[in-house]
């Protein structure tokens, strides 16, 4: 699985750096991943940010 945030969608709210702080973090104003593959045991994790995101700026890729 693959993780990334949309920058012009994100308005810094840091709910998925408090759901999952392992994955994503603050990057100035808004949040962005630490990594770009993400560990299997984060997966449910880096879900349920996704699906708590207000704005929908949480964009996963299964692969």
């Amino acid at each position: 699985m693959k993780v990334r945030i949309d920058k012009e969608l994100c308005t810094g709210c840091e709910l998925c750096v408090n759901t999952c702080p392992d994955i994503f973090e603050m990057q100035g104003d808004t949040a962005g991943t630490k990594v770009e593959i993400v560990p299997e045991a984060a997966e449910d994790c880096v879900r349920q940010a996704a699906e708590d995101c207000p704005v929908s700026a949480i964009i996963i890729e299964e692969e």
